[in-house]
């Protein structure tokens, strides 16, 4: 191993999850270190030099936008001290943590790879060593002293897949997560194969930009067959609220009811966001493809393309937290800000 590859320096921020956790009275709870989970993988001295920033440990099912920043702080206060950075984290939320991050970090240069487990790592089938060492081999890898991947993925099982094109879609096997309108941007089996055509690089180089502010005034409105006026009024007149992501039907399609209608044009008529993105797993929305889908334009909803939810969220807080008007903020969502 070349020298320039050992004086790599990658920092683990450790925030909790299933790696992390152990059997307590109640059930799995986050209970290991990251100095401790580190040192299950002695392996990864080979690659480079690691050391751990603990900012939290916590079940992922307790992130809040606030524990988001504080994965951010740990980034900017060490980034020009390392080479690039590994976050374990649960994976019930790990798309939402990955998809803000990446709107958060404008001008991201290094990689930031979220990885964790769907088995704790002290066990004896675990995944999390495997998911740990070829993660933090992601963060290290540099060609011509040019980081590889220098933006936000998650790395899970074998594939390294953009953070903000990320769902979680299995609770129970190994490939937890799935990118279906993005392919990977690597895949590892014996070796490290990167698709580096589809990897995002800055327009130009400009110094970390860390954004502080979220607006939480946001809603999800999955529709359902039989949905009742009352749960879409409850939802769009929600004091304070400012956006809404509307999961609809196939290519962005929903009920042609009047009364349904009506409540769209009249919430978006008081400077609410309705962004509608598909239930389906893989896909885009298409308004203009059904008459259904094209009632919904005529009402005011916006298109979220071929967006996640997780994406679609995170995005409508990170626009509204920093002040932009409802126009301001569609014009953004019309747009991808980082490859989303």
């Amino acid at each position: 191993m070349g020298e320039g590859v050992q004086m790599k320096k990658i920092l683990v921020i450790a925030t909790g999850g299933t790696i992390a956790s152990a059997e307590e009275g109640s059930g799995l709870a986050p209970a290991l270190t990251g100095e401790q989970l580190v040192a299950f993988v002695p392996e990864v001295a080979q690659v480079c030099h690691v050391e751990v920033s603990q900012v939290m440990n916590v079940d992922s099912t307790n992130m809040r936008p606030r524990q988001w920043l504080m994965i951010r702080d740990a980034i900017m206060e060490n980034y020009n001290h390392y080479d690039g950075f590994v976050i374990l984290h649960g994976t019930d939320t790990m798309a939402y943590t990955a998809s803000a991050l990446s709107f958060m970090l404008e001008n991201l240069s290094k990689p930031v790879i979220l990885t964790g487990s769907q088995l704790p790592i002290g066990t004896l089938r675990t995944d999390g060593k495997e998911n740990l060492i070829t993660a933090i081999e992601i963060a290290a890898a540099k060609e011509n002293g040019v980081p590889v991947v220098p933006e936000v993925c998650i790395f899970f099982e074998n594939d390294l897949l953009r953070g903000n094109r990320t769902s979680k879609i299995n609770a129970d096997n190994f490939n937890a997560f799935r990118s279906y309108n993005y392919p990977p941007l690597a895949h590892a089996g014996i070796y490290i194969k990167y698709d580096t055509g589809q990897v995002y690089h800055p327009v130009s180089r400009k110094p970390l930009k860390p954004h502080y502010l979220l607006d939480r005034n946001i809603a999800v409105l999955k529709l359902f067959p039989g949905i009742s006026p009352q749960v879409v009024e409850s939802i769009l007149n929600i004091p304070g609220l400012k956006g809404v992501v509307m999961e609809t039907f196939g290519s962005g399609n929903a009920p042609c009811y009047d009364w349904f209608l009506t409540m769209l044009k009249e919430a978006v008529s008081r400077g609410i966001v309705i962004v509608n993105v598909t239930q389906c797993s893989a896909g885009s929305v298409e308004m203009h493809r059904y008459e259904t889908g094209h009632k919904l334009l005529e009402a005011g909803v916006i298109s979220g393309f071929d967006s996640t939810t997780e994406s679609a969220v995170t995005k409508l807080m990170f626009l509204f937290g920093h002040g932009l008007t409802p126009e301001e903020v569609k014009d953004h969502m019309n747009c991808s800000l980082i490859g989303e």
